[in-house]
């Protein structure tokens, strides 16, 4: 069993929800934190200074991803992702189990591992428990996930037992490779929306050496209360000790509740991807640019906004550079999406620093539930491109 580790310290609590710090070889983590994605050690269009100024304490990479391009020769010159980028604070990489998961008729799943397809040129790959752990190690992160099976929502008992079981073993498996001496490992709960099967997951991997816990196979097809009755059914039971991660969640409202039911760390490609098609997060949802309303519009996006997008360029000038194809609006998006996921998650900590969350959850919750309302925000077929 799992026993308590001096690398995650509780500071403070207000239910299930946790204000805590997290220790890791390239810097301390305050949390709740949220995680921008970087699939191939680049977060698209930012650098990683812009990055470190917006407020990103740690950022992800991706096994697969990494493993192909610029694949385990190259970054083994470099030391690993870290030289390879230019960035020297923590990185998480995923172990390359959903985007697998994601390619659909591409793979072929066996007791051994994953055969499948590269979606670059289709050449033949077969990722194990084993590979994954060697891989992430080359890639030198800071925290590795175990590879896992995820499965699309909805789907039958027996196929989520089976994934829960496989998973477990292959947990085993990827703890047989020697460590490396820095990096942390974090478990994987499957199971979908089954609670019994989600405590059976948990269960059996709390019986592994771990580091972190996440929360896996989540908003892959279900609907947003669906997500949440599971996590507050799971919160009991998950480890004070361990740092919990729920993976690729999500939005503002996803994030807020999750936080209410003990989640310390997330990542998610929205607040990215949405800005390359010019939709910029605000409190009032999801702001789409392109629209004919914000032509002559000389208002920033957000006028609380302490961003560099919103303290000097306008709506009508970001319209624009949609309309026109620039790049900057592109960065200028991602920048204000980034910069308002990190100033959200620093409100949350703060309100659990002075005693106020239950307060700031009773006033964000409606009006998040408003602005960001029920649907799928994260889709198979998307998850293999390079976010």
């Amino acid at each position: 069993m799992t026993t308590p580790i001096s690398h995650f310290e509780v500071l403070k609590t207000s239910g299930f929800a946790r204000r805590g710090q997290l220790t890791l070889h390239h810097g301390v983590v305050e949390t709740p934190v949220f995680m921008p994605v970087g699939t191939v050690g680049a977060v698209k269009t930012m650098a990683p200074p812009e990055l470190k100024e917006l407020g990103s304490q740690i950022i992800l990479g991706n096994t697969y991803h990494l493993y192909l391009r610029p694949g385990l020769e190259t970054l083994k010159i470099f030391g690993g992702l870290h030289k390879f980028m230019n960035w020297d604070k923590p990185l998480l990489t995923d172990s390359g189990g959903f985007q697998v998961f994601s390619l659909g008729n591409l793979k072929k799943i066996s007791e051994e591992g994953v055969k499948f397809q590269s979606h670059l040129n289709g050449d033949p790959l077969f990722l194990t428990p084993e590979l994954s752990a060697q891989i992430q190690q080359t890639i030198g992160s800071d925290i590795a996930m175990l590879f896992d099976e995820c499965v699309e929502l909805p789907n039958t008992e027996k196929n989520l037992r089976d994934a829960v079981q496989r998973s477990l073993r292959w947990g085993k498996r990827f703890f047989e490779v020697p460590s490396h001496p820095y990096q942390k490992i974090f478990g994987i709960i499957q199971g979908g929306t089954s609670v019994s099967l989600r405590l059976e997951s948990l269960e059996g991997t709390l019986k592994l050496p771990l580091d972190g816990l996440a929360v896996g196979g989540l908003s892959v097809g279900e609907p947003h209360a669906e997500m949440i009755h599971v996590l507050s059914e799971i919160a009991p039971h998950l480890p004070s000790s361990l740092p919990h991660y729920l993976m690729g969640v999500g939005t503002p409202r996803d994030i807020l509740e999750a936080v209410n039911c003990g989640i310390d760390m997330f990542d998610c490609v929205l607040p990215t991807r949405n800005a390359r098609n010019g939709g910029f997060f605000t409190d009032d949802g999801l702001l789409n640019i392109r629209n004919s309303a914000h032509t002559h519009d000389q208002t920033p996006i957000d006028a609380t906004c302490l961003c560099e997008c919103c303290k000097n360029y306008s709506r009508a000038y970001l319209r624009h550079l949609f309309l026109t194809k620039e790049i900057l609006g592109l960065r200028l998006a991602t920048l204000h999406n980034l910069y308002y996921y990190h100033r959200f998650m620093s409100e949350i900590r703060n309100s659990l620093d002075n005693g106020t969350f239950a307060s700031f959850y009773k006033k964000m919750k409606p009006r998040l539930t408003a602005s960001y309302p029920d649907k799928t925000e994260r889709t198979t077929t998307e998850q293999t491109r390079e976010d």
